[in-house]
């Protein structure tokens, strides 16, 4: 939307309408080095004839392992090391080249949608030449999250605040039964770092940062996973949670803590060993290796402990990069890097878009002698035997699989849950006994995390970093579930802030913004700051202000920091963390029906300065109780969430159009066939869809109007000076906008309207608009017809608007613009690539 861009463009350049949004996507594409691939490839490997009477797998589940490595080729091995995001192939690359795994996400789509795209790369796989079944990877770190419907636990460090065993084994095994209804059977999980920092981004995935505990639930977990019938997989190996703050990698974006360096003795090292050695007792199949350092080597190479997992630790399963990290090694090119990290002992290559570059290198190093073949022969025994024994070759397409639940999100699981987040609970302050809340009690609820679903399930949830809508299916939130029982508990909920006053107590929910991985690194932890959530600072005044009694509850992904005066004005404190799905263990515990267990898995600090030291402000296993005469009353039954009724954008509606996904640097749309390499110095601005209508209330031009109700917004990337924009059109929409005589809409017609629009806002504003010739152009390998508008004179400043019908529905709009020399259209249009 115009207001979105107005944050990043110079007032002369906001000219451009529509928000900014959505989703994930790959890692940066550095120049192929690996010279002469094609030419320089190995010669044949000796492989042993099978013969097959039916589907090649029924055969290849009666031969062991290293009988189905001998009978394959040795492209056919190096295709089992290699990864590629989903987004990236199709089923007529999995069936010409039959991949070890496919990992990510094709969107926020149900079970059954998500088991049909599971099977249909894996009947491609099988009807391969070499006929091996792949397996799918996602990261379900808390629930299946990427699944629609599903049920989302609270995050690890709320798992570690409860610090229930039992507990965690059912996270684990109901997590397997959800994934198995998605047909996903490897989970990225559990993540078992230490969190020493809590600046760093990912600590809500550690369970603390006690070792004994995080052993402890990462453990049982595991087992839950494996006894639910699962891949588990160990990560980040290791010491990923014991970076020094002010080493993050290096490179845009920028990463203050995260994938830094571990700084650590022997005897740290070994503490830390024990963490994998109990993983591997308990049977984990699969080991991650970390983006971070230890001691200045990068874990991708760090040969020495990656081969003591296999040689002295007794893991006999296999290892997985992450994603596109090996690129981030030592090495002159790509292909020293890709030999580095196998002969480092990494079994399997989480190269989303390099994959088949990394095959032909591995192919081309055996036949140089710089890889083994021993080394490769190693690595796909041990990616088969875990197939094997995790059944994959005897029914591939899971058409005998079993399940405890038939469908996502059942009562019974969203109850294992619920216990869970009562359990995590952490009371810090009770005074005068506002908690629990009394029958009878009046309850205003305020506060930007009382009804977020995003806020509520943080990062990792239906998107890498969280919702991008405040809508999630299947999440109860704070203010619902304390307006659906609340007269189950006897209180009166007041949600309108006109009635506030007539409250007894007020109920202010404020958190953090959902993030993941470097996006949630800080240097400002305070809850008020730059992580927290907008109208956090508004909700604390207005609570102030009405000078009744405060409980406030904290939604955050970790310890932040509070202000002793700000803390001082509140009666109650409670620490939520991230709870997930199940705002309902939130009211019961406020409203007595159950008492607070809940301890701090980590020290919490008052300052920076105290950040790993033995100063603190409440220390680990801190946490208040009702006391002793505390007697709970009955719990409401829990009912299900009502449906979440999303209404459809008429723009999408009975289109084709699929979202772009964005990740480390790469935006992604397959249905329009654009991949962007998005320029190190751009930011990533997602946007709440809900800003559309919001925005398109604030207009009074009927053709203006009818201009943005026909845009769909897929992404926004840029700086003060520059940004590249990715925008749809419904063409249907648009020629009732703008041609409502004419049978059809062209690209013609769509820049004629941003001329005239140009034109109107040039004349208001005052300032000078200047058109070279429009023209065809071709970016990223598609036609585009494109004008450039060039303000006040100056050929540095100016917008470009590129359209290109994709089919009868859509029609792809490319905008980008520039402030500042040497950046070109030609420059913009470069940063395209055509998706093979």
């Amino acid at each position: 939307m115009k207001k979105a861009l107005a944050l990043l463009l110079p007032l002369t350049l906001l000219v451009s309408t529509m928000s900014c949004a959505e989703k994930n996507k790959t890692s940066e594409k550095s120049e192929t080095e690996t010279t002469n691939a094609s030419t320089s490839a190995a010669e044949p490997t000796t492989s042993t004839e099978l013969e097959f009477d039916g589907p090649k797998y029924e055969t290849y589940a009666t031969m062991t392992p290293e009988e189905i490595v001998a009978a394959l080729t040795l492209e056919q091995k190096a295709a089992q090391m290699v990864q590629p995001a989903v987004y990236n192939i199709t089923e007529e690359d999995m069936k010409a080249n039959d991949y070890g795994s496919i990992l990510s996400t094709v969107g926020c789509i149900d079970s059954d949608a998500w088991a049909e795209t599971v099977d249909g790369f894996q009947q491609a796989a099988i009807d391969s030449e070499a006929g091996i079944p792949y397996i799918y990877g996602q990261d379900d770190v808390h629930g299946v999250n990427y699944c629609r419907d599903a049920v989302y636990f609270p995050h690890n460090i709320g798992q570690g605040a409860a610090n229930d065993e039992e507990l965690a084994y059912q996270v684990g095994l109901i997590t397997a039964d959800e994934a198995k209804l998605c047909h996903m059977l490897w989970n990225f999980s559990p993540c078992v770092a230490q969190s020493v920092d809590p600046r760093w981004g990912r600590t809500y995935e550690s369970y603390g940062s006690d070792l004994e505990t995080i052993t402890k639930l990462s453990t049982a977990y595991t087992k839950g996973l494996i006894d639910g019938g699962l891949v588990a997989c160990a990560k980040h190996f290791f010491a990923d949670g014991n970076v020094l703050y002010g080493t993050g990698e290096e490179g845009a974006p920028l990463k203050r803590i995260d994938r830094g360096d571990a700084q650590l003795t022997d005897a740290e090292i070994e503490e830390l060993l024990k963490v994998y050695q109990a993983q591997i007792d308990a049977g984990v199949q699969t080991i991650m290796i970390s983006h971070s350092s230890l001691n200045g080597v990068k874990m991708h190479e760090n040969k020495e402990y990656i081969m003591k997992l296999k040689d002295e630790m007794g893991f006999e399963g296999f290892i997985v990069s992450d994603w596109g990290s090996i690129q981030h090694i030592s090495g002159d090119s790509y292909k020293d890097q890709v030999i580095t990290s196998i002969n480092a002992g990494i079994d399997m290559l989480m190269e989303t878009d390099r994959y088949d570059e990394a095959k032909q290198i591995i192919v081309d190093a055996v036949g140089s002698g710089e890889i083994t073949e021993e080394r490769v022969n190693d690595a796909v025994t041990r990616i088969i035997k875990v197939k094997k024994e995790a059944g994959i070759f005897d029914d591939p397409l899971l058409e005998t699989m079993t399940t405890e639940k038939t469908v996502t999100g059942s009562l019974e699981y969203r109850k294992v849950a619920e216990k869970l987040v009562e359990e995590s609970l952490v009371l810090l302050k009770n005074e005068n006994n506002v908690l629990p809340l009394k029958k009878g009690t009046k309850v205003y609820i305020t506060g930007p995390a009382a009804n977020s679903c995003q806020a509520q399930c943080g990062g990792w949830t239906m998107d890498w970093n969280g919702s991008t809508s405040k809508d999630v299916p299947g999440v109860t939130t704070i203010q619902e579930a304390f307006e659906r029982y609340a007269e189950d508990y006897g209180i009166e909920v007041i949600t309108d802030s006109e009635q506030a006053d007539k409250a007894d107590v007020v109920l202010l929910c404020l958190g953090e913004q959902n993030y993941a991985e470097w996006n949630g690194d800080t240097e400002d932890m305070s809850l008020f700051g730059t992580l927290g959530l907008n109208g956090n600072k508004e909700a604390r005044a207005e609570a102030k202000a009405l000078g009744k009694p405060i409980v406030t509850c904290i939604v955050a992904g970790r310890n932040v920091l509070i202000n002793k005066r700000v803390y001082d004005d509140w009666d109650s404190v409670v620490m939520c963390y991230l709870p997930g799905s199940e705002g309902k263990g939130i009211s019961d515990v406020l409203c007595g029906c159950a008492d607070f267990t809940g301890k701090l898995p980590s020290p919490w600090y008052s300052s920076l300065d105290q950040i790993r030291t033995d100063n603190c402000w409440l220390e680990r296993g801190y946490g208040l109780n009702y006391g002793d005469g505390f007697k709970p009353v009955d719990e409401p039954e829990t009912i299900l969430d009502p449906p979440t009724v999303v209404e459809p954008d008429p723009a999408i509606e009975g289109t084709n159009y699929t979202a772009g996904l964005f990740k480390d640097g790469v935006y992604v749309n397959e249905y329009a066939g654009i991949k962007l390499n998005v320029p190190d110095n751009h930011n990533y601005f997602p946007t709440d869809p809900d800003e559309k209508e919001e925005y398109i209330a604030s207009l009074t031009d009927e053709t203006e109007i009818a201009v943005e109700k026909a845009t769909i917004t897929d992404a926004c990337f840029g700086n003060p000076k520059e940004g590249i924009h990715i925008f749809f059109y419904n063409t249907h929409m648009l020629l009732d906008a703008l041609k409502p005589d004419n049978g059809e809409i062209t690209e013609e017609d769509a820049l004629d309207y941003y001329r005239e629009y140009i034109a109107a806002l040039s004349k208001k504003q005052g300032f000078q608009v200047d058109y070279k010739e429009r023209k065809k152009v071709t970016i990223g390998g598609h036609e585009y017809l494109r004008d450039i508008a060039y303000y006040d004179g100056d050929e540095n400043s100016y917008e470009a608007f590129c359209m290109r019908k994709i089919d009868d529905d859509l029609m792809l709009f490319l905008h980008y613009t520039a402030n500042e020399p040497k950046k070109t259209p030609e420059y913009f249009e470069s940063l395209f690539e055509e998706i093979k």
